[in-house]
């Protein structure tokens, strides 16, 4: 019962009116950028666990062909230390497909729908170490929804990861806030808080984790700055694979 109490409480609190905005870090956004722009991006993240440390640094390009669809490929590299092994090397390339289906704008706010698709390939090493390195095909379907406002964003992704030859099988909901600490201005300069949840449950291990992620944006122009910390709320996960906490540094630039 204590897994369902906690989303019952964040989804009710995706509800209430806050201020804040922006992209989430750790999640995805259904806001895009003109056809026909690319952005390169980065966002290593440093996990620790009962297990041991990954650290995950992979090199993404994304490709707007229209307004409102986009085209990515991720590139990973992986290094770990853990009980049992160490190494790195290439972990499991992924391609993204996102579409937006759905745009309703008004004077300084606007809503927006996106359809989202990550195809991950056993490039990588059988670590098991989930969403990183498994060595398994996964393909991920789910849904992004926005609501963004000059004070105040809100996003919610909902969808499902199936791994047809794993144990990986994964029902993930995630959302996130934002915080503008200055006032919009001209050229862009942004500095935001983000206050970001997932929900994960893997159904065949019955494995739950609630993870919060406290972040913090610099955006320059076409280029920002991403650090976050995330930590477990709930980690009800088999002994010894415990999430401790996770560090995220990015960059992006788009062009």
């Amino acid at each position: 019962m204590k897994k369902y109490f906690w989303l019952l409480a964040i989804v009710l609190s995706s509800l209430i009116r806050l201020n804040a905005q922006g992209p989430p870090i750790t999640a995805d956004k259904p806001i895009m950028l003109g056809g026909g722009s690319f952005t390169t991006k980065t966002l290593t993240e440093i996990r620790y666990t009962e297990r041991g440390r990954f650290t995950y640094v992979p090199v993404m390009l994304h490709y707007l062909p229209t307004s409102n669809s986009l085209i990515a490929v991720h590139i990973p590299y992986i290094n770990y230390d853990t009980f049992l092994e160490d190494g790195s090397g290439l972990a499991d390339i992924k391609l993204l497909g996102k579409y937006q289906f759905f745009r309703k704008d008004a004077t300084g706010k606007t809503f927006r729908v996106v359809a989202r698709t990550l195809q991950t390939l056993p490039t990588g090493e059988e670590i098991d170490a989930v969403d990183l390195s498994t060595g398994k095909y996964a393909g991920y379907y789910g849904v992004v929804a926005g609501y963004e406002t000059l004070k105040y964003g809100i996003s919610n992704e909902f969808g499902y990861n199936w791994m047809p030859n794993g144990t990986l099988d994964e029902i993930r909901y995630k959302l996130g806030f934002g915080l503008p600490l200055l006032k919009p201005q001209y050229p862009n300069k942004q500095l935001n808080l983000y206050f970001e949840y997932t929900n994960s449950w893997l159904l065949e291990r019955d494995w739950y984790q609630l993870l919060y992620a406290q972040g913090i944006q610099l955006a320059l122009k076409n280029i920002t700055f991403d650090f976050a910390v995330q930590v477990p709320l709930v980690n009800d996960v088999a002994e010894g694979r415990e999430l401790r906490y996770s560090l995220f540094l990015g960059t992006r630039y788009t062009f």
